[in-house]
């Protein structure tokens, strides 16, 4: 083989290469970045905004006491004024300090990155509903945005989910607990991802194991539904498990 004829197979074999993997990014995936993304938002709000509460207690904490929402306490301090805040959440006077003008502009401009940091999460968030919605509708009617985005993340793509038992789906979310059973002895766990479901935080405690089977049932089927562009039947079976597990008429 001559050196031209290896240096056109491997330009070919490059061309193919890069051809696959930009297939090779599919919904799946996106939607998994979105949910880890909105996932590491959450986590850094959580400590950026535990900050902001400390570093605004200094000077106003009488709203840091009396607004216990993170996004509502740093939408006060982005869109009201110092003499406003203490106007409504003073009586008397105030028992924090008069900052200067800078410090309390520093304070401000820190609150409204924090404010833009939650904005962004429910952009994310909406668009990973709307993502859902696209993709995996029987499954997200059923399931909701979070528990429908953290179940295809466990499987890791969409046919998997929809090829899984639906005693696997039942578990996906609780795989420390199953490793500390099998390992130990301990508690089997009867659900993972699906206990947040709105049908199981009703369940009565003798009725979650029945409930949780019931549901990951009716996930398996929504998943099957959603890879092989089945009907869109997730409400009706939601419905029918609200019926028979939640009262409803």
């Amino acid at each position: 083989m001559s050196n031209n004829d290896f240096q056109s197979i491997r330009t070919e074999l490059i061309k193919k290469t890069k051809s696959q993997l930009a297939d090779s990014v599919t919904e799946d995936i996106i939607i998994m970045q979105t949910l880890a993304t909105i996932d590491d938002l959450s986590l850094s709000l959580n400590n950026v905004a535990t900050r902001l509460r400390e570093w605004a207690a200094y000077t106003v904490p009488e709203l840091e006491h009396s607004v216990s929402n993170h996004e509502s306490f740093a939408r006060f301090l982005v869109t009201k004024s110092y003499d406003e805040i203490l106007s409504e959440f003073v009586k008397g006077q105030t028992m924090g300090a008069r900052l200067s003008s800078e410090d309390y502009s520093a304070l401000v401009s820190f609150a409204t990155k924090v404010l833009e940091m939650y904005e962004l999460r429910t952009s994310l968030t909406d668009y990973l509903e709307s993502s859902l919605q696209k993709y995996t509708p029987n499954t997200l009617a059923i399931c909701g945005p979070t528990i429908a985005a953290r179940l295809l993340s466990s499987a890791g793509s969409l046919r998997r989910l929809a090829t899984i038992p639906a005693s696997t789906i039942q578990l996906y979310g609780a795989e420390k607990a199953l490793f500390r059973h099998l390992r130990s002895g301990a508690k089997s766990p009867k659900y993972g991802h699906i206990f947040s479901h709105p049908l199981l935080q009703n369940a009565a405690r003798s009725e979650a194991g029945k409930v949780a089977r019931a549901l990951a049932d009716k996930i398996a089927m929504c998943a099957k539904l959603d890879y092989f562009k089945g009907d869109f039947l997730g409400d009706k079976y939601l419905i029918a498990l609200e019926v028979k597990f939640g009262g409803k008429k």
